[in-house]
């Protein structure tokens, strides 16, 4: 089993801590940004986007962080990780696709201008709205988490995974962060783990 995309990626960081929670052999190969590799004709086959994380599993191929969570998931999770029934994915799934599809614009705006863009391209205006509007949907799961240990439901699950990643994203960041209780201890419950801090606490540079 192959990875390939960088470790300061969010949605790379889903799919390594996927396979650290799982167990999984693999072997991780630095990509994209500083370290190229996704314009060569050889990732392009594998990938036509151009884009990380990619997997590839023996001959199968796949791209799309979510989708790779949920392949490994289903091929190599069980029970509580990996859902079984139809209902319990459809609760793990809208969570997921919630985390990456809602924070992608907001998260970016937080990361590329205090992280990636030299201080003189730095825009206060989208610093500000970024953090309004992160602030505003770890309130929406902060509620979520009211009345169980993880969105999964009594224990980590896939559905975990995005926001996990894009979470740690979030407290890293020098922003004001409103006091959110819950959301708070269940990040510290994945500060916890082993599989999440070899895969997710690394460097956001």
């Amino acid at each position: 089993m192959k990875i390939w995309g960088r470790i300061n990626s969010s949605n790379v960081r889903k799919v390594l801590w996927c396979a650290e929670e799982l167990g999984l052999a693999y072997e991780h190969i630095n990509a994209g940004g500083a370290f190229g590799l996704v314009n060569e004709p050889e990732y392009r086959a594998m990938n036509p986007n151009g884009l990380i994380p990619c997997l590839q599993d023996g001959d199968l191929i796949v791209w799309e962080s979510n989708a790779i969570v949920r392949y490994l998931a289903r091929q190599y999770g069980q029970e509580p990780f990996t859902p079984v029934s139809p209902a319990d994915w459809a609760q793990a799934d809208q969570w997921m696709d919630w985390a990456s599809l809602s924070f992608a614009g907001p998260l970016r705006d937080l990361v590329w201008n205090m992280l990636r863009c030299p201080p003189e391209q730095r825009s206060d205006a989208e610093i500000q709205r970024g953090e309004k509007e992160c602030a505003r949907l770890m309130q929406l799961a902060n509620t979520a988490l009211q009345h169980q240990a993880f969105l999964s439901g009594k224990h980590l699950g896939v559905g975990d995974i995005p926001l996990g990643c894009i979470a740690y994203a979030w407290f890293s960041l020098p922003v004001e962060r409103p006091a959110l209780e819950h959301l708070s201890r269940w990040y510290a419950s994945l500060c916890e783990r082993p599989a999440y801090q070899k895969a997710v606490m690394t460097a956001m540079t």
